[in-house]
């Protein structure tokens, strides 16, 4: 699937102008040195896993006015070495946009990386469900992430605090039961916006059931636990989604997967990603850009 045009030019604008401004506030040393003269630089991949960020790399370079000639397609596994792009324009843009753009397919590419293994797990358990992230996110990175974990076959989960009504624990608590919570919710988001409930219990999911969320969360189940409260709840309110959460990493999940989940999600989607590792190198006869480890 090519997800290039769901993230807006214009998004992409305003993150690629936060980016360099952070990393390049006042002076550009570097860049000074070595001049506005052309030339050419390779983008290579330099471990196993699936590409990814591909929009936002070129947006880096489409902004710094350089040409990106892309080799293959995103959301290819790839194995080392591969060349993925040429980066073509005057050398002191292709260096201001190395380590930003770098940052960005690296840790993209790592985040589909884990997204197409749970995937892929997903559908050898022929489980019919969603594995999706959360919005434990990095700030200023959500776009890239969220997008990332889509390019390697997973959803990504309510993207912000007004694209879905979450009532967790604390909201519960602060306003004294679902049923209330979940009324004046629903006189906020009308239909068109579901509710998701967060429940410790079977009766919490059963009260959130009945009160017209169209989403119960299990958190913190163990899977034989989750297992009897998602039988019991689909029996009863079949219409209504069942979301397992809490604790579950790629060691786990299949012990998860139940036909009565409809959703898994999991923060380490995202936290605590391993990157894909990619440089950039100017193309020199007499140089190589893999960049071999120094022998003794």
């Amino acid at each position: 699937m090519d997800f290039k045009n769901l993230v807006p030019k214009v998004q992409i604008e305003s993150l690629v102008d936060q980016w360099i401004q952070e990393d390049i506030p006042n002076f550009d040393y570097g860049g000074f040195v070595v001049g506005d003269k052309i030339e050419t630089a390779v983008l290579l991949c330099k471990s196993e896993g699936v590409i990814a960020g591909v929009p936002f790399f070129q947006g880096i370079y489409d902004k710094l006015g350089c040409q990106v000639s892309w080799k293959v397609e995103e959301g290819t596994h790839l194995k080392p070495i591969a060349q993925v792009a040429h980066v073509e324009g005057p050398v002191n843009k292709i260096l201001m946009g190395e380590r930003i753009s770098l940052n960005c397919i690296c840790r993209a590419s790592g985040i589909a990386t884990r997204a197409r293994h749970l995937h892929d797990m997903a559908q050898s358990a022929k489980w019919h469900g969603e594995i999706a992230g959360t919005r434990k996110t990095t700030p200023g990175f959500r776009t890239v992430e969220k997008y990332s974990l889509l390019v390697g076959g997973i959803s990504t989960h309510r993207f912000n605090l007004s694209s879905m009504v979450m009532l967790k624990d604390n909201h519960i608590w602060s306003i004294g039961s679902i049923e209330a919570a979940v009324k004046k919710a629903r006189l906020a988001c009308g239909f068109s916006t579901k509710i998701e409930v967060e429940c410790r219990s079977l009766e919490e999911g059963l009260q959130a059931s009945q009160a017209g969320a169209d989403i119960v969360m299990f958190d913190n189940f163990q899977p034989n636990a989750l297992n009897a409260a998602a039988a019991t709840l689909k029996s009863n309110y079949p219409h209504v989604l069942i979301e397992a959460s809490g604790g579950i990493t790629v060691e786990s999940i299949q012990s998860y997967f139940n036909p009565n989940v409809d959703v898994i999600s999991m923060s380490s989607t995202i936290q605590g990603c391993p990157v894909v590792d990619f440089s950039l190198k100017i193309l020199k006869e007499g140089r190589d850009p893999s960049n071999p480890l120094v022998q003794s």
